[in-house]
């Protein structure tokens, strides 16, 4: 068998050769640490090694990368000003940012930035904005996808839409309001919120209309991270309400192309939106954050094969010692990986409290209990 052929049998619950090895990504700390530790320098191609990197023998597995959160035209970051340690700046979302300079070896700062403005407030600038998001979608495509069909067409991986951290509802109207600001709005101008929301629909359907038609998906997902620790940042009521109509729209699309593995990615305690997502036709969750009491194995046994799985292994035993990272694998993988619906993979991107001797050795025993060698 080969990668996309495990992929899909996995998610349709049937048997495999062996199953596969992916993991979600790295921080950029990481990266810097672990090239400190011995990882040749460039080795790691990516941050976001769900889409494959070689170096640690993890399965090929991409996106078609199709830039949606991106206001066109496209812009890179507009510094406005900035003193000896601190830069404030306009991003490629048109949100006003403050960071500190000192970061990562690679740019990336350990803290969160400050968000000092975000370029939506109410329907006025909402009716401005939204004209950067209307046609020509082909611009937010890769610049060689026409090129790449055939290949996309002849692969052996599996490949999804559109890609890792780019459209879900909620994340889409925090780019545009920041949380605190949409916390407000869902309340304030919920008819506004309405209008938003049917734009945003009419958008992604029509942005991925070509990649529908030009190649042969294996899944779909969804980016949203509307949940913390201790459960959603909207109540279900308002998900079902606006929400889930909204999804059971872009999913009879998706379906209508053969595409019925739907996932959602969101962080947080989603606990309490999980029968939503099934009733909308999303069937697929990830990456299972664990202290925020996410567990695969539980979930499992409340929805049976209702309910596809990546993720679900807690980053935070990787920190530990060796015994910590057996008693992880064999807690969450063992009882439910031979079921079937379920790519375990640490519970987001693996932070820099973890040596490098750790992973591999996390990557070691995972093998061995998917039947890699």
């Amino acid at each position: 068998m080969n990668n996309r052929q495990r992929f899909k049998s996995i998610m349709n619950f049937k048997s495999v050769d062996r199953f596969i090895n992916n993991e979600l990504g790295l921080w950029e700390q990481t990266v810097d640490r672990w090239t400190a530790e011995g990882v040749p320098e460039g080795k790691i191609k990516s941050t976001n090694i769900l889409e494959f990197d070689s170096f640690f023998g993890l399965d090929l597995h991409q996106s078609l990368n199709i830039k949606v959160l991106q206001p066109y035209p496209f812009r890179g970051n507009e510094t406005i000003s900035e003193d000896e340690r601190t830069r404030i700046f306009i991003d490629e979302f048109g949100i006003k940012r403050r960071e500190l300079k000192e970061g990562s070896l690679r740019g990336q700062r350990m803290s969160m930035d400050q968000f000092l403005e975000f370029p939506v407030k109410d329907r006025a600038t909402f009716t401005s904005w939204k004209k950067r998001f209307e046609n020509p979608y082909l611009l937010r495509y890769p610049d060689d996808f026409k090129e790449k069909t055939k290949l996309l067409a002849e692969r052996d991986y599996p490949l999804f839409l559109p890609g890792i951290g780019t459209f879900g509802f909620y994340a889409m109207l925090r780019y545009w309001f920041g949380t605190e600001g949409l916390s407000y709005i869902l309340y304030d101008d919920p008819l506004l919120v309405e209008e938003m929301l049917d734009f945003q629909t009419e958008y992604i359907t029509g942005l991925l209309d070509e990649a529908l038609k030009t190649v042969d998906f294996d899944w779909y997902l969804y980016w949203e991270d509307m949940s913390c620790k201790t459960g959603s940042l909207m109540s279900p009521d308002m998900v079902k309400k606006l929400f889930v109509p909204r999804y059971k729209k872009i999913n009879e699309k998706l379906k209508s192309h053969g595409i019925d593995i739907i996932f959602v990615d969101s962080d947080g305690d989603i606990s309490k939106l999980i029968p939503l997502f099934i009733e909308s036709g999303i069937n697929g969750v990830l990456p299972l954050e664990v202290a925020s009491g996410m567990d695969a194995v539980k979930l499992r046994k409340e929805y049976g094969r209702d309910l596809l799985m990546i993720g679900g292994i807690d980053k935070r035993q990787l920190a530990k010692d060796k015994k910590a990272i057996e008693d992880e694998v064999k807690k969450v993988i063992e009882p439910i990986i031979s079921e079937g619906g379920f790519i375990p993979t640490v519970d987001h991107a693996v932070p820099p409290d973890v040596p490098l001797e750790n992973f591999l050795y996390y990557l070691k025993i995972k093998n061995k209990a998917l039947g890699i060698k």
